[in-house]
């Protein structure tokens, strides 16, 4: 049947209901974040979380790189699903979020996989491509200052290799990204990043409406061969 479902609460509910797997340290770690002020706001959804986690590993992901930490979630589906030997370099600007997210990392046992760096996400990037190479990286999610989503997708691209995958969070800024004048700095930074993958014949690319917008990205056969 086309067309494309609208999400009430009703049907959220339910698919958590039905394919959530939170454990308790990570429904402890959103609710600490919730308290925060904006925190419900800036975490993914624990949904989007469990996609992470999928997706590093059926893309058989080693080396993953994450821009935008904040309090951890995401850090730790993903560092879960690495394989023994696995590694996942996280960068936030503010180390303000930190003691939280390593709590519960180490609760986890996930923290020996989790390299976090703090500072300017271009300079985490550059470090990370000069330390270990272009195509060094399996997997990198961006979550980060919206603005910077240009610069960050580039320095992804140097990064992962021929089968690496790209995830961008929040494509669909609160749905603001459907209107025709944006009058926020955010939403527009995204409508130009949006159109600016469209129109990127390198990669092919897969816009999910789900959570905030997630943007899947991977470099085309046809880039490779040439």
């Amino acid at each position: 049947m086309a067309g494309q479902l609208c999400i009430t609460p009703k049907l959220s509910d339910y698919i958590r209901a039905t394919s959530l797997r939170e454990d308790e340290v990570l429904r402890s770690l959103r609710a600490e974040t919730a308290e925060l002020p904006g925190g419900a706001a800036m975490q993914v959804l624990p949904e989007e979380g469990q996609l992470l986690g999928m997706l590093v590993g059926v893309s058989g992901a080693r080396t993953a790189l994450e821009v935008g930490t904040f309090t951890g979630y995401s850090a730790l589906c993903m560092a879960r699903a690495l394989p023994p030997g696995g590694r996942l370099i996280t960068c936030d600007i503010s180390p303000r979020w930190a003691e939280i997210a390593v709590s519960h990392w180490e609760r986890a046992g996930v923290q020996d996989r989790i390299d976090m760096r703090i500072g300017d996400a271009t300079d985490t990037l550059t470090a990370v491509l000069d330390e270990q190479g272009p195509g060094s990286v399996d997997f990198v999610f961006i979550d980060a200052d919206k603005p910077g989503y240009p610069k960050y997708y580039e320095a992804a691209m140097s990064l992962i290799g021929p089968n690496g995958l790209i995830v961008v969070d929040n494509t669909l800024y609160l749905g603001r990204v459907a209107d025709s004048d944006p009058v926020d700095a955010h939403t527009a930074a995204i409508c130009e990043f949006n159109a600016m993958l469209r129109d990127d014949p390198r990669v092919d690319i897969s816009l999910l409406p789900m959570a905030d917008g997630i943007t899947l990205v991977r470099k085309s056969a046809s880039a490779l061969v040439s």
